[in-house]
C-alpha cells in the first residue's frame, strides 16, 4: 500500500502541469516524514496501555515443574549400621489465580484507558503538525522564489537604467551622479540576488527534509485568488473553543486525570487484596535403589487439587505508601497547573492566529492597491526622466518600491494562508480538508 501511494504521488508530480501542489506534497510527507512516521508508531505503542491495564483484572495461569536425583545415607540404629539409597523425585504444579479485589489493578486499568486516549490525541497533534510543517515549508519556497524573481527583475531594470544613464552622460544630458547611483544599485541588486538564490536553495532543502525528496516545481498562487475572513468572525468564539478543544489542552486534561488516578493507586497500597487460587499438583518418587543393607522404599505418586481464597492485609511498609501518595498528590497539582498553562497558551495561539487572518486579509487588500500605485509611480517617474523633470535616482527608488511591494504582498498572502491553518489548529479541528481549501487557491 505504501509503495502504491508513493507511485501515485510520483505520477501526480510528473503530470502535465509539471508542478506539485500543496496536497500532493502533503501526501508525500505522510509517507516519508520521519517525525510523522515516528508519531504513528508511538501511537501504536500507546494504544497497548489499555490492554496492559486490563491484564491486571484477568486471571493468570502458571505452571512449575521439578525433578531431582537423591542420594541418601541413613543411619538405622545406634550400632552405626547405615542404609544407602538412590532415587528420583519429580513433580509439577499448575496454578490459576483470579484477582477478586485489587484496587491498584482497577485504577491501573483506568489509567491505561486514559493513556491510550493520550496516544490518540498525540497522534492527532502529529497530524496537525505535519500539515503546518508542510505548509510552512511549501510557502517558504514560494516566497523565496518570489523574492528571487523580484530581485532579478529589479536587477534587469536597474541594468537598463544604468545603460541609459551612461548614454545620457556621454551625450551630456545627465551627470555622472546618475551613472554612479545606478551602478551602486546594480551592484547591491547583484549581491541581493546571490543571497536570495542561496536562501531559495536552503528553503527547498528544508521542504525536502519533510517530504523525503525534491518535489520539483511547485504550484503558485492563482492571480485571482481571494481570501476570506474567519468564520465566525468573532475572536472571543475562537478563544473559547481553543481553551476547551485545543489538542494540547486535551492532552493536558488527560495527563491531569492520569495523575489523579496515580494518587488513588498509591493510596490503595493500604488496602487489602483478595485472590481466588486454584491449583493442581502431581508429585512422584521412584523406588529407591539400595546400595547396602536395609529396606527398599517403594515408589509412589501423589496428585492434589486445591481451591483457596488468599487475603493479604498490609499493616506497615515503613512509610513507603504514605510517601508515594504524597509524591503522586504533588504531581497531580503540577499537572493541574500545566493544564491551566495549556489553556492560556491555546487562547493566545487562537488570538494570534485570528488576528493573523483578519489583519492579513486587510493587509493583502492594501498591498494590492499599493502595488497598483507603485506601478503607476514607476511609469510616471520613467516618463518624467525621459522628459527631464525626474532624475535617475527617482526612477531607481520607484523601481525598488515596486518590487518591495510585490515581495511584501507575496509574504502577506503566505502568512495569511498559514494563519488560517494555525487558527484551525488552535481549536483542534485542522485536517486535510482545510489544506485542500488552501490548495484550491493555487494554480492547478
Amino acid at each position: 500500500m505504501k509503495k502504491l501511494s508513493l507511485l501515485l504521488a510520483a505520477a501526480c508530480l510528473a503530470g502535465s502541469a509539471g508542478a506539485a501542489d500543496l496536497l500532493q506534497v502533503y501526501r508525500l510527507a505522510l509517507d516519508n516524514d520521519p517525525q510523522f512516521l515516528a508519531a504513528r508508531h508511538q501511537a501504536d505503542a500507546g494504544r497497548e496501555k489499555e490492554a496492559q491495564g486490563l491484564s491486571g483484572l484477568l486471571p493468570t495461569l502458571g505452571a512449575s515443574a521439578n525433578t531431582q536425583w537423591n542420594d541418601l545415607e541413613r543411619k538405622l540404629d545406634s550400632s552405626g549400621v547405615t542404609a544407602k539409597a538412590q532415587y528420583n523425585s519429580n513433580g509439577y504444579t499448575v496454578t490459576l489465580t483470579q484477582p477478586l479485589f485489587r484496587w491498584q489493578n482497577v485504577v491501573t486499568w483506568q489509567q491505561g484507558r486514559m493513556q491510550a486516549a493520550q496516544a490518540e490525541a498525540q497522534f492527532a497533534q502529529a497530524k496537525q503538525d505535519v500539515i503546518l510543517r508542510v505548509a510552512q515549508a511549501y510557502f517558504d519556497v514560494l516566497y523565496a522564489e518570489e523574492n528571487l524573481r523580484a530581485l532579478q527583475a529589479q536587477k534587469k531594470a536597474i541594468a537598463q537604467q544604468l545603460e541609459q544613464a551612461k548614454k545620457n552622460f556621454e551625450v551630456g544630458t545627465a551627470t555622472i551622479v546618475d551613472t554612479h547611483e545606478a551602478q551602486s544599485r546594480f551592484d547591491l541588486a547583484t549581491a541581493q540576488e546571490i543571497a536570495a538564490d542561496s536562501d531559495l536553495e536552503i528553503k527547498r532543502r528544508a521542504l525536502e527534509v519533510v517530504v523525503g525528496r525534491d518535489p520539483g516545481a511547485l504550484a503558485q498562487l492563482r492571480d485571482k485568488a481571494a481570501l476570506e475572513r474567519p468564520r465566525p468572525d468573532v475572536m472571543a468564539r475562537w478563544v473559547e473553543a481553543a481553551e476547551k478543544d485545543a489538542i494540547a489542552v486535551q492532552l493536558q486534561q488527560l495527563a491531569l486525570e492520569v495523575a489523579a488516578k496515580e494518587v488513588e493507586k498509591s493510596r490503595a497500597g493500604h488496602y487489602p487484596t483478595l485472590d481466588a487460587v486454584v491449583a493442581h499438583g502431581n508429585a512422584a518418587q521412584s523406588a529407591a535403589l539400595p546400595l547396602s543393607t536395609g529396606p527398599v522404599s517403594p515408589g509412589f505418586e501423589t496428585r492434589s487439587n486445591t481451591a483457596a481464597l488468599q487475603l493479604n492485609i498490609p499493616l506497615f511498609q515503613g512509610g513507603f505508601v504514605n510517601s508515594k501518595t504524597r509524591e503522586a498528590a504533588a504531581s497531580r497539582e503540577a499537572a493541574r497547573q500545566q493544564l491551566e498553562a495549556a489553556r492560556r497558551n491555546a487562547a493566545q495561539a487562537a488570538r494570534q492566529a485570528y488576528l493573523g487572518v483578519a489583519n492579513g486579509t486587510a493587509q493583502v487588500a492594501a498591498l494590492k492597491a499599493a502595488l497598483v500605485s507603485s506601478q503607476s509611480s514607476l511609469e510616471s517617474n520613467r516618463l518624467g526622466y525621459e522628459v527631464g523633470v525626474r532624475i535617475g535616482i527617482d526612477v531607481l527608488n520607484a523601481e525598488q518600491q515596486l518590487y518591495a511591494t510585490r515581495r511584501d504582498l507575496a509574504k502577506a498572502w503566505y502568512d495569511t494562508l498559514l494563519a488560517q491553518l494555525r487558527l484551525k489548529s488552535a481549536v483542534g479541528t485542522l485536517e486535510e480538508a482545510d489544506l485542500a481549501k488552501v490548495n484550491a487557491l493555487l494554480a492547478q
